[in-house]
């Protein structure tokens, strides 16, 4: 028997059989109504097309600001940002751990002089920016305001994410730096100034994504994304706000994968899921706040190296899944993405497959294509009772922190890649062009190279412009965040002040290391 990727059997002939006593009214609902199975707008993709957003970012700020230049005039809608691992660890430019990092993997971006660079020409009050940065999370998005302020640019009309999931980074990615209670303090201190300062901006976007690019099942992405967002919805309680009050701002980041169904699935009832959750568990009663936003990118983990022309196909049948699965917004990985840093051709063929799936097929032209399906429809009710119960052993464990510093989750994830690997490796999972169906020779493919230079000029322009600020503002302003974070008071106030003063990204992260400390993960408890 043929099962999905989370292990649940896939039967051969799926019929009314399958669905015996299950009431359509109760787990569909109406597209837009509780509980948002089948989408959380009446019209979805009939009244608005989801946002083309593309991922991207390398090297200094004015290189990556071509490439948006680039995206934008050819049709994409909003922006993603990749940051470098220096900028996502919290580190400037010029500190030893940056060494061979600047610039590799995404921006470099040290202080509010490479953000003026990095949207330079570019409409903020037009264009939907998404950054993906979560321990300094804070940091980035008081700098984006910075920049729409002294462009006369409001926070009332600036519109994106700010991906501030720190709690993934302890499961699957790795780029934490304080401990799990300051960071919530932070998360939470950031939802109270998008409330207040940048309405319409998403404090927050709980990732599943790189949980399953670490070998996550579908099952496993979604319950520990939703745990971890029922985490962050408790911190916000406790720190005073109402579920309304931030509900409506909250979102969600999820993969695509090629096996298209358990995907439509998966979307579907991670919605049901976090609907039911909010109203019952939370008590919101704004629709806003039940509503499962989220974005998607496709499955990098899913790409391959090897004839990486293939990659075409399995980002255009992972976009579709998304779409059919009801997404807010969509990024299609670059096919060359395998190999290095998309080229410029590779990126617009990424953005050119949004576009065909969205003017050429006939998909966005009704609501929840799949809904009704017997296949489907089983789908959904499997994947959404697997990921409840992977939900009720986090709680056992005493919430998704507890679990997380007894290693739950990581080994639950580990486990999983493991038996992908073992399958992939004795060929009882097909990827076409590694295990089946090989060239014996590739075709050479000349890959984008980050200027060696990068880094020397960056740092460069870190010594010039410590120079030029005024140190002793500085120094008064670092002092006045960390009085903040030794205390109780909200430390975006003065972080801002101190950013605004012309502190760096690192100078800033690393007041809060004095006095938060560093997160040191433990050993899975298997």
């Amino acid at each position: 028997m043929s099962r999905t990727e989370s292990g649940i059997p896939i039967e051969p002939v799926y019929g009314p059989g399958d669905l015996t006593g299950w009431d359509p009214a109760v787990a569909l609902g109406e597209p837009g109504g509780f509980p948002y199975t089948r989408g959380i707008h009446p019209g979805m993709y009939t009244s608005r097309p989801w946002t083309v957003r593309q991922y991207a970012g390398f090297g200094s700020a004015a290189e990556s600001n071509a490439r948006y230049r680039q995206l934008i005039a050819a049709g994409g809608t909003g922006l993603s940002v990749a940051f470098d691992l220096p900028t996502q660890m919290g580190h400037d430019s010029d500190a030893p751990l940056a060494r061979g990092e600047v610039g590799r993997v995404g921006v470099a971006v040290d202080s509010i002089e490479d953000v003026r660079a990095l949207f330079d020409g570019i409409p903020l009050d037009r264009v939907s920016t998404s950054m993906t940065i979560n321990a300094p999370a804070a940091v980035l998005l008081l700098l984006y305001q910075l920049v729409a302020e002294e462009r006369g640019v409001p926070g009332a009309l600036l519109t994106g994410t700010v991906q501030n999931d720190v709690l993934k980074e302890y499961i699957a990615r790795g780029t934490y730096i304080f401990p799990p209670a300051p960071s919530l303090r932070l998360t939470a201190e950031t939802l109270r100034h998008c409330r207040s300062e940048l309405p319409r901006f998403n404090a927050i976007s709980v990732s599943g994504y790189h949980m399953a690019e670490a070998g996550a099942s579908p099952v496993q992405e979604v319950a520990f994304t939703l745990a971890n967002a029922v985490a962050y919805v408790r911190t916000a309680l406790a720190a005073g706000l109402d579920a309304d009050a931030f509900g409506p701002r909250l979102s969600f980041f999820f993969v695509a994968r090629t096996t298209l169904l358990e995907e439509v699935a998966k979307f579907r009832a991670a919605r049901r899921i976090w609907a039911r959750t909010m109203r019952e568990e939370f008590g919101a009663r704004d629709p806003r706040s039940l509503m499962l936003r989220f974005h998607t990118q496709t499955a990098g983990v899913q790409l391959t190296a090897q004839q990486p022309e293939l990659n075409l196909v399995r980002v255009t049948v992972q976009a579709l899944a998304a779409v059919l699965g009801g997404t807010q917004s969509l990024h299609t990985n670059s096919f060359d993405e395998a190999i290095a840093l998309p080229t410029e051709k590779a990126a617009r063929l990424a953005l050119r497959t949004q576009q065909v799936l969205a003017h050429e097929t006939d998909v966005p032209h009704t609501v929840d294509p799949f809904a009704g399906s017997y296949a489907v429809e089983r789908m959904t009710d499997d994947l959404e009772a697997a990921a409840l119960e992977l939900m009720r052993r986090v709680e056992d464990r005493g919430g998704a922190v507890a679990a997380i510093e007894a290693g739950f989750q990581k080994a639950e994830i580990e486990r999983n890649a493991y038996r992908i690997a073992r399958e992939t490796d004795s060929g009882e999972r097909v990827v076409v062009g590694v295990n089946r169906f090989a060239l014996e020779r590739e075709e050479p493919y000349a890959p984008l190279r980050v200027d060696p230079e990068t880094e020397a000029r960056q740092r460069a322009a870190l010594v010039r412009r410590r120079a030029e600020r005024d140190g002793a503002a500085v120094a008064a302003a670092l002092g006045g965040l960390r009085r903040a974070a030794a205390g109780t008071a909200d430390v975006l106030p003065p972080m801002k002040e101190a950013l605004r003063a012309r502190a760096t990204v690192g100078e800033v992260c690393g007041v809060l290391r004095e006095v938060w400390g560093t997160y040191r993960p433990v050993d899975a408890d298997g």
